[in-house]
């Protein structure tokens, strides 16, 4: 069988607190074609536990890369999924395993895409949710829905390698966007300067913000901006700012 090429998908796993489940889940990504492996503040690694549990899949240990925070691991990813076990108070789309694995395959042929987990007792953080542009459940007992870290990964991950194995269906292909999607680290710089402007203009009140900005953000997380949107919005913004400082306004200049 030839395993399906799955190299612009990383699996990104936050604060994870065990190594075992570090070394579990790359076994588990190994074992499903996925190789890319990206940690967010470990608490234990590198870690001889992790390698123990990884067995045959060590070389992904070797090649993990390590960041400080979600912000600066998905930086570079046009496209970001969060695995969540319950429902937050402002609700985001939300993807069942399968529309989440069609959905990554397909972007991954022109982005960076991310999978991410969080930790194993409280998953990710609202504010960590509010950097992915969907969520994902996978469905269990509910009585008992908490399933351990690395069983969840490799349930995900098996779900992206039958998406990857499976022929193309023209019916579920999005037509070929002429753009690339912006990335997360220009979303990051987009809602900086928005959230900026929507202050200056008073629209916007941070000692009482009433989940405004959190809303602007599920709104644009749900279009998915390309590149090129992106200039347009950040230039209407940078004259908005030229208009408020008495400067004349200049054409199509986004500020960095």
């Amino acid at each position: 069988m030839t395993y399906p090429d799955c190299n612009n998908i990383s699996v990104v796993l936050t604060h994870t607190s065990h190594p075992g489940n570090i070394g579990a889940s790359a076994r588990a990504m190994k074992n499903m074609g996925l190789s890319r492996l990206a940690l967010v503040s470990p608490k234990e690694f590198p870690s001889g536990v992790a390698v123990g549990r990884a067995a045959s899949a060590v070389d992904l240990l070797d090649q993990a890369q390590v960041f400080g925070s979600l912000k600066e691991a998905v930086a570079d990813c046009g496209l970001v999924i969060g695995a969540s076990a319950r429902s937050r108070r402002i609700t985001w789309p939300l993807l069942s395993p399968v529309e989440c694995a069609r959905l990554l395959v397909r972007e991954s042929g022109r982005n960076r895409a991310a999978l991410v987990f969080g930790r194993e007792d409280t998953g990710l953080s609202n504010e960590e949710l509010q950097l992915c542009h969907y969520h994902v459940q996978i469905p269990a007992n509910p009585d008992y829905p908490s399933l351990n870290l690395a069983a969840a990964v490799m349930v995900l991950c098996y779900e992206l390698h039958q998406a990857a194995l499976a022929p193309d269906n023209p019916e579920e292909l999005e037509r070929d966007w002429d753009q690339p999607m912006a990335t997360g680290a220009d979303v990051e710089r987009f809602h900086e300067h928005l959230e900026r402007v929507l202050i200056a203009v008073e629209f916007h009140d941070p000692r009482h913000p009433r989940q405004l900005m959190q809303r602007i953000r599920r709104l644009f997380g749900r279009i998915r901006i390309d590149v090129m949107e992106m200039n347009i919005l950040r230039g209407m913004l940078t004259n908005i700012e030229r208009k408020l400082d008495g400067k004349p306004a200049s054409r199509n200049k986004a500020r960095k």
